[in-house]
């Protein structure tokens, strides 16, 4: 729950009080002045009775000063009291004095109520991890810095303007086994299943290494730089929308290797949880992944709420349809143009150049960092290093060998190394109650290979005359 909330039980007292206070000013100067009223009705009956200078009549009443005292002295009296006229026009007071235990035993009552309703709010509030161990440290660790920096009284205080949370996409808020990264189980259906595209032999064959070697992770080196660059032709000339649609249609097919779960549902529902915790505490939260940025914003969309423009990924160049070789500076869009993708592959977003597009799109040094793999230091580094205000690094590791595809060896050997460099673990096999959904269940079953079965002939490439 959040702090620094004003006591509901306060506001509610002092409004009693405050209240009490007008009534007792307001009845208190009603009876002051009823004698002056008889009195003076008093004088004008005898006045009249007597015929005897009517000018002189009031006067009485204007110069008499008894009246005025008890209006002095009631406030004094009344101050804090429950006020009553009585059926006999005298005033009468039950109020107890200020130190009177019965009112001390009424602020009591309301502090009680304040305190049952904020332990309430504080388990409601906790349910939000229901997905989380409750001892897990890094949880703890998040919700200890969280209400540290939201709390305007600590020294560690962020405005909410500052409070930015930057996460690695793949492996850190979705799977990444099942057999291989989302962006390349794309691409491999791109080139050997869609049939609305052709591809040349060269694209063939990666491919084919795709999905022969996804299984083993038999990749060859600088594998991220190969897949950025074949990815970037593959799907050149598509306009934004149909390559949204052609993500889309991959997305709602049953994940390789679980049942249960399309590959639209393979987030980590743990770290929904804390992208909506930190939303609810005013902090921005932004998408910095390797993957295609495009790729990232369908899908996203519809799990959590983080909009396109916080998302950040692998960029390449786009342009209008009839543009051309035209610079975008001499052309004109028109009203018959879309955008198209190019084969101009402009970043790989991974390592250091996460930062660099931090800096450059969001402008703000990031407070909070989640990411998994070494791809995610640089990131890591850049926040919890020369920050003005206090800052932290999470790292999950891959350890659940029964619900997903982890390696719990390789993981601990990535705990010693996360944590001396700073960075708080996250565990996936201790720490979450679990990860997918329970009614999502790891098969052991790969049906990879018979998926992306295929006896394409490549397109024959044309020389320019």
């Amino acid at each position: 729950m959040k702090k620094n909330r004003i006591s509901l039980a306060s506001l509610l007292v002092a409004l009693v009080l405050a209240l009490s206070m007008l009534t007792g000013f307001a009845i208190a100067e009603e009876t002051a002045t009823e004698p002056a009223v008889e009195e003076t009705v008093a004088e004008e009956t005898a006045a009249e009775e007597t015929a005897a200078e009517e000018t002189t009549a009031e006067e009485p009443a204007a110069e008499e000063p008894a009246a005025e005292e008890p209006a002095a002295e009631a406030p004094e009296a009344a101050e804090g009291a429950e006020v009553e006229e009585t059926t006999n026009g005298d005033v009468a007071t039950d109020a107890p004095l200020a130190n009177d235990p019965g009112e001390l035993d009424i602020d009591a009552e309301a502090v009680e109520a304040e305190v049952a309703v904020e332990e309430e709010e504080d388990v409601e509030y906790e349910d939000a991890f229901e997905f989380w161990n409750e001892d897990a440290p890094a949880l703890n660790a998040l919700i200890d810095y969280v209400e540290d920096v939201t709390d305007e009284e600590s020294p560690n205080f962020i405005p909410e303007m500052d409070r930015i949370a930057v996460f690695d996409m793949d492996g850190t808020l979705m799977g990444e086994l099942y057999p291989t990264y989302l962006e390349y189980y794309l691409l491999a259906r791109r080139i050997l299943t869609d049939e609305s595209y052709q591809p040349d032999a060269e694209m063939l064959e990666f491919g084919r290494m795709l999905r022969d070697h996804a299984l083993d992770k038999s990749f060859p080196d600088h594998m991220d730089m190969l897949h950025a660059t074949h990815a970037a032709r593959a799907y050149a000339g598509m306009t934004l929308g149909e390559f949204s649609d052609f993500v889309t249609r991959e997305l709602v097919r049953e994940v390789d290797g679980f049942e249960g779960m399309t590959y639209a549902d393979s987030f980590y529902l743990p770290m929904v949880e804390v992208i909506e915790y930190l939303q609810d505490y005013g902090f921005k939260c932004y998408v910095c992944s390797g993957s295609d940025r495009f790729i990232c914003r369908v899908f996203i969309e519809g799990m959590v709420e983080i909009p396109y423009e916080n998302i950040i990924g692998m960029d390449v160049q786009l342009e209008a349809t009839n543009q051309g070789d035209a610079d975008g500076l001499d052309y004109v869009f028109s009203v018959n143009d879309d955008i198209i993708r190019t084969d101009h592959l402009l970043i790989k977003n991974l390592k250091t150049n996460k930062v660099l597009q931090i800096a450059q799109e969001i402008g703000r040094q990031p407070v909070l960092s989640f990411g998994n793999s070494s791809g995610d230091v640089s990131m890591h580094n850049y926040t919890i290093n020369n920050n003005v205000y206090k800052s932290a690094a999470f790292m999950l590791i891959a350890d659940d060998e029964v619900r997903d595809y982890g390696n719990a060896e390789k993981a601990a050997e990535l705990r010693e190394k996360w944590e001396g460099s700073g960075y708080n673990v996250i565990s996936m096999a201790n720490d979450w109650k679990t990860i997918y959904g329970e009614e999502v269940v790891k098969t052991g079953e790969f049906h990879w290979l018979e998926d992306l079965a295929e006896d394409r002939v490549p397109v024959e490439e044309t020389t320019a005359e």
